[in-house]
């Protein structure tokens, strides 16, 4: 379960980021933010294109312009080289495949010094037990994606999810928005991620700090899991509320 940090900096920018002109406003459309995304798959287009949707500025970054130019078309964004993406503006989105994120952020890291940059990665190795992580020692992707870049911030948030999820505007089930849990250390990202989450009509579920991240990952483990064996996740954990009084 994803619990509210007690950091009350931490608390603070979640609510500002919900609340502040300079985020959101009262018909809930997020302002006009600057985001790169890193990579033009499918995670690329989802989530790119929801942001694009929203009004945000996207611009896609690959090392095959050319798909970074169709990407970018289909999405309504503009295209460039992953260099360009990645100091395009305050947020920088992760969307290659997990082997190899620490090696591009490490590339980039003097372009995302002081901006948010979201891994949505899973380290996810399947073996005869099942989908394990596969992440050696070192506790986390998201993790290795900070000590890559000392001087980003980096934020886990966006891997529990189906990419045909982020194709949804917005994304609601049983009338409920989606809840995007999310893992961060700095304030600024902290408040950068809630916006990109809410600004989608989802609702930002703060987990705590980056150490927290590799609950993220080895949940999306458990869940993919599920998922291939035709099972529902979300069947496992029912809210309280639905418990009959004691």
């Amino acid at each position: 379960m994803c619990i509210d940090p007690p950091n009350v900096s931490y608390r603070w920018a979640v609510r500002s980021a919900a609340t502040s002109p300079g985020t959101s406003t009262s018909s809930g459309r997020a302002s006009r933010m600057r985001i790169g995304v890193l990579g033009t798959g499918g995670m690329a287009e989802a989530l790119g294109g929801a942001w694009a949707a929203a009004g945000h500025r996207v611009l896609v970054g690959g090392r095959d312009r050319e798909r970074a130019a169709r990407t970018a078309a289909l999405i309504g964004a503009e295209h460039g080289s992953l260099a360009q993406a990645a100091r395009h503006g305050e947020a920088v989105l992760v969307a290659v495949p997990a082997a190899a994120a620490p090696q591009l952020v490490s590339e980039l890291a003097g372009e995302i010094v002081g901006r948010a940059v979201v891994d949505c990665t899973n380290p996810l190795m399947p073996t005869a037990e099942g989908l394990m992580l596969d992440t050696g020692d070192t506790g986390s992707v998201a993790l290795q994606l900070a000590t890559a870049a000392p001087g980003a911030y980096v934020v886990k948030a966006f891997n529990l999810c189906h990419v045909s999820i982020w194709t949804l505007r917005p994304p609601t089930f049983e009338n409920v928005p989606l809840a995007v849990p999310f893992c961060a250390d700095h304030p600024t990202a902290v408040a950068v991620t809630a916006t990109l989450i809410s600004s989608i009509g989802c609702t930002p579920a703060p987990c705590g700090g980056l150490a927290r991240a590799a609950y993220l990952e080895a949940t999306a483990a458990l869940a993919i899991g599920l998922w291939w064996e035709g099972r529902q996740p979300r069947a496992a954990f029912p809210s309280p509320a639905e418990a009959p009084p004691s």
